[in-house]
C-alpha cells in the first residue's frame, strides 16, 4: 500500500489550476489583487493567497462574492476587509509556513560535484536564509561518508546520488532505513572521459580490458555506463573493470593511468580536459536526454521530527534550483561555488558545465546549454527506472514492488505541492515514459523492460 505518511495529499479537484482560488469561477470573475496575474515576488504571492481565503470566509457563497467583486472592486473589497482584518499579520504568518520551524541550525553534507550546486549555492546566496533557516553546508570526502554521516544524525539531509535513497531504503549496502527523496538536484550533467591515450578508440567495442571509475554502485553513472556498455555488446562486470572512486580523486587517478577513464559529473570531465590528462567521449544525455543525476534527501525520521524545518528546507531547494535553472544565472552561480570551501575548481571549469560552452578536450569547442539543467521535481517513473537497473545487475534480489518503493521514497505530492505554492510549475502526474539509447521504457511494465535485455545478472 503507497504510503504518504508525509506526503502531502494533492488539492482537491474542485481548486482553481492556479492555486488562488477555491474554483475555476471564482477564477473567472477575480479581478484586481485577486486576479491571476504574473506575480513578481514571494510577498505578492502569500497577499494573493491569503486574500482569497478571507474573501471565500467572509464570502462563502460564490455568487454573492462575485457580484460584489463586480459592484464594488477588489481593491475596494480589500480596503473594507482590512479595516476588521489584519490582512497584513496574516500573509506574514502564512509566508512562514504551517508553523514555527522547530529546528533552524541545520548540516547538510555535499560531495564538491556540479550536480550539487542549489544545495551548495543556496548558502552563499541566502535561499536557505530567505527561508528561516541556518544551514552549514559540509564538503565530504565521499559517497559511503555521505550516507553514514546521514544515517549517524551527524546531517540532517544531504546531496546523495539519486538512486541512493532508494537502496538505503531497501537496505542494500547498509540496515534499511527510510529514507526519501523531495527534490532531484540536476538532470544530465555527466559525460564519459576517457585518457588521452585512447583518443583513436572511440568504439566502445575496443574497450575490452578498460578499467572505469564510477562515483558509487548506486549511481546514475554505474547504471548509465552499464547501459551503454551493454548496448554495445560488452558485460560490464566480466568485458570491464569498474571501480567505485570518489570524483574528486579521479582525474588524479587518470593521469597515474590507474583506469582508462571514467563516467562522472561534468566538471570532474571539463577538469580532465583543463588538465591536459583526458577528453570527453560523449555527454550522458547522449545515452538519456533528461536523465536525474543527484538528490536532496532526508530521511523519515527527520520528516517526522522536525516537519516544518524539512518544509522550509525544500523550500529553498526548490527556490535555488529555480535560479540555477536559468541560463542568465549561470556564471554568476560558477563563481560562487567556486572557492575551496565548495568546488575549489577553477571558475572557467565551472563556467563551461554550467554555460554549455566547452572544450571537449581534442581541439574542439561545443555548445549544449542543456549539458547540466536543473530540475526539482522528484519522477517516480525515474525511481522505478532506477529499480530496474537494480534488479538487472543482481543489486536486488527476488520480487520488487516497483511502485510501491518509488512512491514511497520519492516525495512527488508533497514537492508539487510546494512548487505550486511557490508558483512554479508541477506535472499533473509523477511518472512520464522516456528513452533510453531509443529503447522505450514504460514505468508501467519494468518486469518486461528488465527481462528485454540479453545481457543481464537475473
Amino acid at each position: 500500500m503507497k504510503d504518504q505518511r508525509f506526503d502531502p495529499p494533492p488539492m482537491s479537484g474542485g481548486f482553481c489550476p492556479c492555486g488562488r482560488h477555491a474554483s475555476p469561477p471564482d477564477h473567472d470573475a477575480s479581478a484586481g489583487p485577486l486576479r491571476c496575474t504574473q506575480v513578481e515576488n514571494e510577498e505578492e504571492r502569500y497577499q494573493g493567497v491569503v486574500a482569497s481565503a478571507v474573501m471565500r470566509a467572509v464570502f462563502p457563497q460564490n455568487a454573492t462574492r462575485r457580484a460584489l467583486l463586480r459592484s464594488v472592486g477588489s481593491a475596494t473589497m480589500l480596503a473594507a476587509l482590512g479595516q476588521f482584518f489584519p490582512l497584513k499579520t496574516a500573509t506574514e504568518i502564512f509566508a512562514q509556513g504551517a508553523g514555527p520551524i522547530e529546528k533552524k541550525a541545520l548540516k547538510i553534507g555535499f560531495i564538491p560535484i556540479t550536480c550539487a550546486t542549489p544545495i551548495i549555492m543556496a548558502s552563499p546566496m541566502g535561499f536557505y536564509a530567505k527561508h528561516g533557516l541556518d544551514v552549514e553546508v559540509v564538503k565530504t570526502a565521499g559517497w559511503a561518508v555521505i550516507r553514514d554521516k546521514t544515517i549517524n544524525r551527524e546531517y540532517d539531509a544531504s546531496h546523495m546520488l539519486s538512486p541512493m535513497p532508494i537502496a538505503i531504503s531497501l537496505g542494500l549496502g547498509s540496515q534499511p532505513i527510510p529514507f526519501t527523496v523531495p527534490a532531484i538536484e540536476n538532470i544530465n550533467g555527466q559525460g564519459i572521459t576517457l585518457a588521452m591515450k585512447h583518443k583513436d578508440k572511440r568504439d566502445p567495442k575496443e574497450w575490452k580490458g578498460f578499467k572505469f571509475a564510477i562515483p558509487f554502485d548506486y549511481s546514475m553513472h554505474n547504471y548509465l555506463l552499464r547501459y551503454y556498455l551493454a548496448e554495445h555488446g560488452l558485460d560490464p562486470d566480466t568485458d570491464v573493470q569498474l571501480r567505485s572512486v570518489p570524483p574528486p580523486e579521479m582525474v588524479a587517478n587518470l593521469r597515474a593511468d590507474n583506469i582508462d577513464g571514467f563516467l562522472a559529473p561534468d566538471n570532474i570531465c571539463q577538469r580532465a580536459i583543463y588538465d591536459g590528462v583526458g577528453f570527453l567521449h560523449m555527454l550522458s544525455k547522449e545515452i538519456w536526454d533528461g536523465h536525474p543525476c543527484c538528490a536532496f534527501a532526508a530521511s523519515r525520521e527527520f520528516i517526522s521530527q522536525a516537519p516544518n524545518s524539512f518544509a522550509a528546507l525544500t523550500r529553498a531547494i526548490v527556490d535555488a534550483t529555480a535560479f540555477a535553472s536559468k541560463a542568465e544565472n549561470r556564471k554568476q552561480i560558477a563563481e560562487t561555488i567556486a572557492p575551496a570551501n565548495y568546488l575549489n575548481a577553477p571558475p572557467t571549469v565551472l563556467e563551461q558545465v554550467l554555460t554549455g560552452t566547452y572544450a571537449d578536450g581534442l581541439g574542439g569547442v561545443k555548445t549544449d546549454p542543456k549539458r547540466v539543467d536543473f530540475d526539482p521535481f522528484p519522477w517516480q517513473s525515474f525511481a522505478v527506472w532506477m529499480l530496474t537497473q537494480m534488479k538487472r545487475w543482481g543489486q536486488i534480489k527476488g520480487d520488487v514492488d516497483y511502485k510501491t518503493v518509488a512512491e514511497q521514497v520519492y516525495l512527488a505530492t508533497g514537492t508539487a505541492a510546494i512548487m505550486k505554492e511557490m508558483g512554479q510549475t508541477a506535472p499533473a502526474s509523477a511518472y512520464k515514459p522516456f528513452k533510453v539509447m531509443g529503447k522505450p521504457f514504460d514505468p508501467e511494465k519494468p518486469a518486461d523492460y528488465v527481462n528485454s535485455f540479453a545481457i543481464r545478472r537475473v
